[in-house]
């Protein structure tokens, strides 16, 4: 197996094995443990197959002389968090908002960041070479406390109270089942938990953030302000107002951009996002005097970005949201309580502020299956692309790739209407199933 753009996932115990798990640690701590660091973080997600793959994971590395602090099941930004806060290294076992079955490995380097491309290479080139002695094994301890998380998660209100709020929680039966709901009570919001109750089968399952229609008719049952709805691994969220419409990522970074700007934190009055990020988002920046820095699709390469330019806030439309400031990592209850304190500051309902942040333009995205993998699809198509695009003029555009993994080919246009989406996106789909048939 190879890195995706989160880490390696697949089928567990066919695709992703917990053999190579082992062979994934031990080159994890030749590498990443090359400059001293001698420490590892591991937490996962509420999966059937965590605890084999944990276990795994702590024997290789305590094998390779790596000493092993493990947090049960737990998010990925408190994983992280915890690596920050101990110049660590991480390991988180989930497949995010996958279904069950699926499982991965998320690898952090010391500090809590997210590996570049080229330590993952190097990470890839040593994973079958098992030759280098090991002086010393290390220690194994057992550390389920989150409270420095949960205390540095609170400090970003700055003292601030989320008093008088009703939210609905659907914690997608995952790893921030536990956390989660303590930190907003803490803040003072009245919390109604919602898919709380993992079984090791039910993470995602019509719940989390790939399923924000659950959480939004909680919301209009219990009569809350706001719904949130964090996915397996609680990276990322999705939020529902009080009427239970959904507001996804592109709205929560304008919502918190425009916040940041207002208050003189955002940095450089900039925004990192990618390029799968709705065109209304970028308008709306445009209007608000926001610059934004766009990027592949891929948190890292949002992190990369944010890191590389100064920046304070980026994400994706998914939900991943990081604030560059307080986390190395997106983090889904870190952006909820930041979402939660803009709506509590501002007295006013979600649906109003999300309206007034931007304006989505219609999105549609087709995909096509070729032949083969096409890489170079853009390149091949572009004149294509060009037409499309003069034709939509300032209001539309088109975003053509490959899948990293399957021969797919991936067409996305925006335009002022959902019906020139559709149709300029379906005459892409039909020139490109024709040419690479």
């Amino acid at each position: 197996m190879k890195f995706g753009t989160d880490g390696v996932r697949g089928v567990a115990h066919e695709e992703l094995t917990t053999e190579f798990a082992a062979r994934l640690a031990r080159a994890a701590s030749r590498v990443l443990g090359a400059d001293g660091c001698s420490t590892v973080v591991i937490g996962g997600d509420t999966r059937e197959s965590t605890p084999a793959f944990a276990d795994v994971l702590a024997d290789s590395f305590a094998a390779s002389g790596i000493d092993v602090v493990r947090m049960g099941v737990a998010s990925t930004p408190a994983v992280a968090f915890e690596a920050q806060r101990r110049n660590a290294m991480g390991a988180v076992v989930s497949a995010s908002h996958n279904p069950w079955q699926d499982n991965g490995i998320k690898l952090f380097a010391p500090g809590g960041t997210k590996l570049p491309d080229d330590v993952e290479a190097k990470i890839e080139q040593v994973i079958d070479d098992d030759s280098s002695p090991v002086d010393a094994v290390g220690s194994v301890e057992m550390d389920r406390s989150f409270a420095a998380y949960g205390e540095h998660v609170l400090a970003t209100l700055e003292g601030r109270r989320l008093d008088g709020m009703r939210v609905v929680l659907d914690v997608a039966n995952g790893a921030a089942v536990d956390i989660a709901p303590d930190i907003l009570r803490a803040a003072g919001a009245t919390v109604i938990v919602v898919a709380d109750a993992p079984d090791g089968r039910n993470i995602n399952d019509g719940c989390g953030a790939t399923y924000p229609e659950f959480v939004g008719s909680k919301v209009v049952e219990h009569g809350a302000d706001v719904g949130i709805a964090l996915d397996g691994d609680a990276d990322r969220l999705i939020a529902v107002d009080h009427l239970g419409n959904i507001v996804d990522g592109d709205h929560i970074i304008a919502i918190c951009a425009v916040d940041l700007r207002d208050r003189e934190l955002l940095a450089g009055d900039a925004v990192v996002v990618t390029v799968m990020t709705n065109l209304g988002f970028k308008l709306a920046m445009v209007d608000a005097g926001i610059d934004v820095v766009t990027t592949g699709v891929g948190d890292r390469y949002v992190l990369e970005a944010l890191k590389a330019g100064g920046h304070s806030l980026g994400g994706e439309q998914s939900g991943h949201v990081i604030f560059s400031d307080h986390a190395t990592t997106g983090d889904g209850l870190l952006t909820a309580v930041a979402l939660l304190d803009i709506v509590n500051r501002s007295a006013r309902p979600l649906a109003d502020i999300a309206v007034d942040a931007m304006t989505s333009l219609p999105q549609v995205l087709v995909n096509v299956r070729v032949a083969r993998r096409v890489p170079d699809v853009a390149d091949r198509m572009a004149a294509d692309v060009a037409e499309i695009e003069a034709e939509l003029g300032d209001t539309g555009r088109v975003l053509l790739r490959a899948s990293g993994t399957e021969p797919l080919i991936r067409v996305m246009v925006e335009a002022a209407t959902a019906e020139q989406a559709q149709a300029s996106a379906d005459r892409l789909a039909d020139i490109a199933r024709t040419r690479f048939a």
